[in-house]
Parts: C-alpha cells; sequence; structure tokens
C-alpha cells in the first residue's frame, strides 16, 4: 500500500527519523510530567469540582492542559500563560514603535521579541498560580497556610518554564511546531475517555439510541471533512511576468498565481479568542468571595449570549489581526511590480495592492466565520443558547423557545468545535512538512496524486 511505503521511507531518512523519535520523546517527557502531582491537594475533591465544571471556561482550561489542571500535577498550567503572552506582544506591536520596529529587524528582532515573551509568560504563570492556590485554600482542597500558596507558585511556573522549553526544543530540532504539538498531545489524550464515554452511553447505561449514536458519528465525520475542506481552499489571483531581457537571455513572460488561503490564521485565532475569553475566569478564581466581581462576570460565563457573541467578535478579530501580520498586501504589490508582474486588469502599484486587500478581506472574512461556526458547535450542543437570560426578551424566549435549544442536548461533542479544529490543523500541518522533507529528498509524499516526484523505493 502507498501510506505504508511512504511511512517506510520516512523512518529510511535518517535526518527526519531523528527528528520525529525527538519530537516523539518529548512529547513522552510531557505527557510523564502530567502524571507527577503538585503537593499538597487533595485530587478527589479537585476531580469532582472540575466534574461539576465540565462545559465552563474552567473546563476548556483542563482541556488544552490534557486533564492536568483538574489533578494539579505539575504542568496544570500548560501552555497557556505562554499563548497569552505572545496575544499580549503581538497587540502591543501596534501600539508601540519600539516593538514594531523589532518585528522588522528579522531574525535579531524576532529573539528579543521571544525573550520577552518568556520573561511575560513567567509572570503570568505566577498570576496564575497564585488564583489557583487561593481558589484551592478557599473551596477547602488543599493545606492552609502561606508555604502551600508559595510551593504551589514555585512548581507551576516551573512547570510551565519547562513545557516552554519542551516546545520550542520540538520547533527547533524536531518536526512540526512545537507548542501545537503540545496543545494537540493534551487534546489527543482524551480521546480514549471519549471513545469510552459514548460506548458507556449506548451500550451499559442506554442513554442514548444507536440511532443517536450513528447521528453523532456522522455528524463528526462531516465536521472533520468540511475542516479538511476549508483548510486546503485558498483563492488564486493570476500573476502574469512581462518578458525581459536580461544579458543575452530572455527573462519572464510566465503565468502564475498568487495563492491566498481561506484561513491563513489556522487555529491561532480560536486559541487566541479562547485565551482572552479565560482571563475573566482567572480574576474568578483570585477573587472567589467577591459577589460584586462574580455578578459581573456572570454574563460572560459558558454559554451566556454575551459569551458566544464575544467569542465570535474574538474570532474574526484575531483572523484579520493575524492574517495584517503575516500578510502584508502593498509589500507583495511591489515585489510583483519590481520583477515585471502584474495582475492581468489591474494596474501595477498601489491598484494591485488594493486589490489583493479586497479579495483578502473577503475570504478572512469568510474564514473567520467558519472558525467561528465550527468553535460555536459544541458550545450549542453543552450547554444551549441561554437568550432566556437576556433582560428583554428572557421571560419570551423562556416560554416559547424548546428547551433543548437554551439549555443544549447535554452532549459532550469532544470531537468537534475547537478540540477537533486544533488536532485537525495540527495533524495537517505537521504531515505537510513531514511530506515536504520527503519530496525535497525525492520521495514520493502522502498525496502522489498532486504532482510529487515519484522516489527511489529503497536504498541501495
Amino acid at each position: 500500500m502507498k501510506i505504508v511505503e511512504t511511512i517506510t521511507n520516512v523512518f529510511r531518512i535518517p535526518d527526519l527519523r531523528r527528528r520525529i523519535l525527538f519530537t516523539l520523546s518529548m512529547l513522552a517527557v510531557y505527557r510523564i510530567g502530567g502524571h507527577i502531582p503538585t503537593p499538597g491537594v487533595d485530587t478527589e475533591q479537585l476531580q469532582e469540582l472540575f466534574d461539576q465544571a465540565a462545559g465552563t471556561a474552567l473546563g476548556f482550561m483542563d482541556l488544552f492542559s490534557g486533564g492536568q489542571l483538574s489533578q494539579l500535577t505539575i504542568f496544570a498550567l500548560g501552555i497557556m500563560p505562554y499563548i497569552t503572552a505572545s496575544i499580549i506582544l503581538q497587540l502591543l506591536t501596534i501600539v508601540i514603535p519600539t516593538l514594531e520596529k523589532l518585528q522588522k529587524e528579522g531574525e535579531l528582532g524576532r529573539r528579543k521579541i521571544t525573550q520577552w515573551t518568556r520573561y511575560l509568560t513567567i509572570a503570568l504563570a505566577i498570576v496564575q498560580s497564585s488564583a489557583i492556590a487561593s481558589m484551592l485554600q478557599a473551596q477547602g482542597l488543599s493545606e492552609p497556610g502561606f508555604s502551600f500558596v508559595l510551593m504551589t507558585i514555585l512548581t507551576l511556573t516551573t512547570g510551565t518554564a519547562f513545557i516552554m522549553w519542551l516546545g520550542e526544543q520540538i520547533t527547533e530540532r524536531g518536526i512540526g511546531n512545537g507548542m501545537s504539538l503540545i496543545i494537540f498531545a493534551g487534546i489527543v489524550v482524551g480521546l480514549p475517555g471519549a471513545i469510552q464515554n459514548l460506548y458507556d452511553n449506548v451500550f451499559v447505561t442506554r442513554q442514548w439510541s444507536m440511532l443517536q449514536l450513528v447521528m453523532i458519528l456522522a455528524f463528526m465525520v462531516g465536521v472533520v471533512a468540511f475542516i479538511v475542506l476549508v483548510e486546503r481552499g485558498e483563492r488564486r489571483i493570476p500573476v502574469q511576468y512581462a518578458r525581459r531581457v536580461v544579458g543575452r537571455k530572455m527573462m519572464g513572460g510566465q503565468q502564475t498565481h498568487l495563492p491566498l488561503k481561506v484561513n491563513s490564521g489556522g487555529v491561532i485565532p480560536v486559541i487566541f479568542a479562547s485565551s482572552m475569553l479565560a482571563f475573566p475566569q482567572t480574576l474568578a478564581l483570585m477573587f472567589p468571595n467577591s459577589e460584586l466581581l462574580q455578578n459581573i462576570l456572570a454574563p460572560i460565563t459558558y454559554g451566556e449570549p454575551l459569551y458566544e457573541a464575544l467569542y465570535v467578535f474574538l474570532i474574526v478579530f484575531f483572523c484579520f489581526f493575524y492574517v495584517s501580520i503575516i500578510f502584508n498586501p502593498t509589500e507583495v504589490a511591489d515585489n510583483m511590480r519590481k520583477y515585471g508582474g502584474f495582475v492581468p486588469g489591474i494596474r501595477s502599484g498601489k491598484p494591485t495592492a488594493e486589490h489583493i486587500n479586497q479579495i483578502l478581506t473577503r475570504i478572512t472574512m469568510v474564514g473567520g466565520l467558519y472558525l467561528a461556526i465550527i468553535s460555536v458547535i459544541p458550545d450549542f450542543m453543552i450547554a444551549g443558547v441561554r437568550i432566556h437570560h437576556l433582560p428583554l426578551i428572557g421571560d419570551w424566549a423562556d416560554q416559547v423557545v424548546p428547551r433543548w435549544f437554551l439549555e443544549g442536548l447535554n452532549i459532550n461533542f469532544f470531537f468537534g468545535g475547537t478540540a477537533l479544529l486544533i488536532v485537525v490543523g495540527v495533524a495537517m500541518d505537521t504531515v505537510n512538512q513531514i511530506e515536504a522533507q520527503l519530496v525535497m529528498r525525492h520521495y514520493e509524499g502522502f498525496t502522489p496524486k498532486t504532482g510529487r516526484i515519484r522516489g527511489r523505493r529503497s536504498f541501495a
């Protein structure tokens, strides 16, 4: 079979084999750390607390940590402080000229920003770990006293720093993006439990019928197919290069295209939006006895209309924000003009930049709405849309709108939404990087029908 032959070729290449094994070993270290608990915590009562918080922002944070937050292991904070620090610094590049200048300085500037991201990650980890320690003491789930708070801050902050180091090592010496793969590993580790949950609901407790199981599985497959279709979708802008004479050679005269992906940001906008909405949950943990703060944060809790609206808005916002960082239409248009390229029917220079920007804006909006729809699916299936909590139409909605719409279907759609989007996106990106390594060494990739080079079958 082609897939077996391709996998065999992957391990025949020494450098690629070394990178894959290094990545797997680093992920194994990450999983081992997920079984080392933080001292002084009643893990059984803590697990009960998180079972009650399933489907909330607290449960979402536990999902990203691979269930380690509910067990309060040394890696309980996961990679979320690093993601939040990256968001803050990228937002600050817009308003602080020094950061903007560093971002344009190439590799040196990138290293400087990365170093500041590390410092900010440690600071955020200290804040979040102190909030967790305060919450545990307020709930009576830990040993009282300042020594426990100090131990928790030291343990969780060190764990976050170590995870950050693991991710950077995977990116530099392994295959794929290290931070994304750590999130990927944290989500996939719950796959056996999700399958067991489906089995229990159908064959043990019989809460679901076989028809419901088939419908859920069909819906999962449909969502996966939809994600793969959109992730591979792109808008191709035709580009023509004029002929020119360089020395005694005729250069140019080629017809090509400029590909613009429908979802250029990948899973990053969803992760950024989720991190921003998890911040109020951190405030609630820091001040559990403040009724005023709890009342203020109540409208933006999981399942509330304002929460869902903010979630959709932040996803679309970060789509445009991230695309504006990685793609500059003016720079692309200038490079095209420099090498004699032009879009047929469009003048070179500013009109070309405006044309590209107009197309990019449209497909980015489509990509943002696609991410929002995929991400809101599990929210609706678990908690519904609680429009009966709204001030003006609440009473009317409570009487007219069906309960399943208001309170959800109570189906933990583990394979959908944010989790599925991250899993599929990271898997596709990693496979593409492995395929690029194969094609570079004249081996056939995972998609031979797309014109890849057919390589050698074995070494001599």
